[in-house]
C-alpha cells in the first residue's frame, strides 16, 4: 500500500481562509440579517442611553383650586418647582378631575379646599388632598417624595411676623396623600396587566411573520396561489386560526393573573376582551406585512425582534412612559403596544369606560387598519 500523501503546510489556513470567506459573502449578500445585527445593538444603547428613565419628571397634574389665597398659590409654586409636576389645567369638579385620571391625561390631582388660607391662619390645619395615579409606582415615588419636601417649606415667606408661631413641625395643615388604585404599591399590579400585552406581541408576531415565508419555503404556496382566493380571504384565513390561539393566550394570562397574583378586573370584562382581540389583529397584521417582506423565516424573526424591543421599552411595560424624552414618546405613540398597556390598566385596575379610552381606542384601531391595509398591498406585490 502506499503512503498516504502528506498535507501541505498551512492547509488548515488555507481551509478556515476558505470558510471565513465563503460566510463573509454569503452575509454581505443577505443585507437584511447583516443590517439588523448592527442597527440592534445600535438601537438598544440609544433606548438605554437616551429613552430610559426611571425618575420622570413634569408629570400632568390639575388642580381643583377653590381657594384663592397667597397661601394655597405658595403651595402649588412650591410643587411646581420641584420639577415633578406640570399642572396642565384646572378641574372645576371632582367628576372632571376623576375622569382625567382614568384617560391617562393626568397623574397627579391636588384638591385646595375652600377657605384654606384662612382655616391656616387660625391654625384649624385644613386639609390638601393629593391624589396620585399608583398602578406605576416607579412613576410617582419621587414625585410623592418632593410632595412631603415641598410641604414642609411651602410658607416660609407667608409665615413670618405674628405668623411665625405657625412654623413648626409638623406644617400647619395635613396633606393627605391618597394613592389610587394601587395603594400598596404592588408590583404585580403593574407588571400583569403588562405582561399580557408583550406576550401576545410576542407570539403574535412570530405566529404569523412565520406564515407566508414557510410556505413558500415548503414549496406549498403555488398551489395556494392557484386556488380561486383573493388576497384577502388568504390574509384573513391565514391570521384567523392565530386570533384565536391568542384568545386562547389572553385566557390562560388572566385566569393565571386573578388566581395566582390576586389582580383584579374592576371594569368591563366583555370592553377588556374587544379590545385585547383588537390588539390581537393589530399585531397578527404587522407580522403578516413582515412574512410578505421577508425571504426566509430567519428573516421574518429578525424582522419580528425589531419591531418587538422598541414596543417593549417605549410603551411603559418596562419603564415609566412619562419618564421618556419627547422624541421617544413621540415613537411610542405609533406602537400598538403603548395603547394597549393604557386599556389594560385602565380596565384592570381603574374601572376606564370606553369615554375615558376613547384616544387609545381610535389610535389602536387606525393602527390596525393601516396594518391590514398594508399586509394586502405587500402581498398584492408578492403575487406580482
Amino acid at each position: 500500500m502506499s503512503a498516504p500523501a502528506p498535507r501541505k503546510r498551512g492547509g488548515a489556513f488555507r481551509r478556515f481562509a476558505a470558510v471565513f470567506t465563503k460566510e463573509l459573502i454569503q452575509l454581505s449578500r443577505d443585507r437584511l440579517t447583516f443590517a439588523t445585527m448592527l442597527f440592534i445593538p445600535l438601537v438598544q444603547l440609544l433606548l438605554f442611553g437616551y429613552a430610559i428613565n426611571t425618575d420622570p419628571k413634569n408629570l400632568p397634574a390639575q388642580i381643583i383650586m377653590q381657594d384663592d389665597s397667597a397661601f394655597a398659590r405658595s403651595f402649588v409654586s412650591a410643587l411646581a418647582a420641584t420639577g415633578y409636576f406640570n399642572f396642565s389645567g384646572t378641574a372645576r369638579s371632582e367628576e372632571e378631575a376623576d375622569h382625567a385620571i382614568l384617560a391617562n391625561k393626568a397623574q397627579f390631582l391636588i384638591q385646595i379646599p375652600a377657605n384654606f388660607g384662612r382655616d391656616l391662619v387660625r391654625g384649624q390645619k385644613p386639609a390638601i388632598l393629593v391624589v396620585a395615579d399608583a398602578t406605576d409606582p416607579t412613576a410617582t415615588g419621587g414625585a410623592v417624595a418632593a410632595i412631603n419636601g415641598a410641604a414642609a417649606s411651602a410658607f416660609s415667606r407667608e409665615l413670618v411676623g405674628p405668623l411665625a408661631r405657625l412654623q413648626q413641625s409638623p406644617p400647619p395643615f395635613d396633606l393627605r396623600i391618597q394613592k389610587r388604585f394601587n395603594p400598596a404599591g404592588r408590583t404585580q399590579l403593574n407588571i400583569v396587566p403588562g405582561l399580557v400585552g408583550t406576550i401576545l406581541t410576542l407570539t403574535m408576531l412570530i405566529f404569523t411573520a412565520l406564515s407566508v415565508t414557510r410556505e413558500i419555503e415548503r414549496g406549498t404556496m403555488e398551489t395556494l396561489l392557484a386556488m380561486p382566493v383573493r388576497p384577502v380571504e388568504i390574509m384573513l384565513g391565514k391570521i384567523a386560526p392565530y386570533a384565536l390561539v391568542g384568545a386562547l393566550q389572553m385566557t390562560i394570562i388572566m385566569l393565571a393573573a386573578i388566581i395566582l397574583f390576586d389582580v383584579p378586573i374592576i371594569g368591563s370584562v366583555l370592553l377588556f376582551v374587544a379590545l385585547t382581540m383588537l390588539f390581537i389583529i393589530a399585531n397578527l397584521s404587522v407580522g403578516y406585512t413582515f412574512s410578505t417582506v421577508a425571504r426566509n423565516q430567519l428573516q421574518a424573526m429578525q424582522m419580528s425582534f425589531f419591531f418587538f424591543l422598541p414596543s417593549m421599552l417605549l410603551s411603559g411595560f418596562l419603564f415609566p412612559f412619562r419618564g421618556m424624552p419627547v422624541w421617544a414618546q413621540r415613537i411610542g405613540e405609533i406602537l400598538p403596544l403603548t395603547h394597549y398597556m393604557r386599556i389594560a390598566r385602565g380596565v384592570m385596575l381603574k374601572g376606564a369606560g370606553v369615554n375615558d379610552l376613547s384616544f387609545d381606542i381610535l389610535a389602536l384601531g387606525a393602527f390596525t387598519l393601516a396594518a391590514m391595509g398594508l399586509a394586502v398591498a405587500r402581498f398584492r406585490q408578492t403575487l406580482d
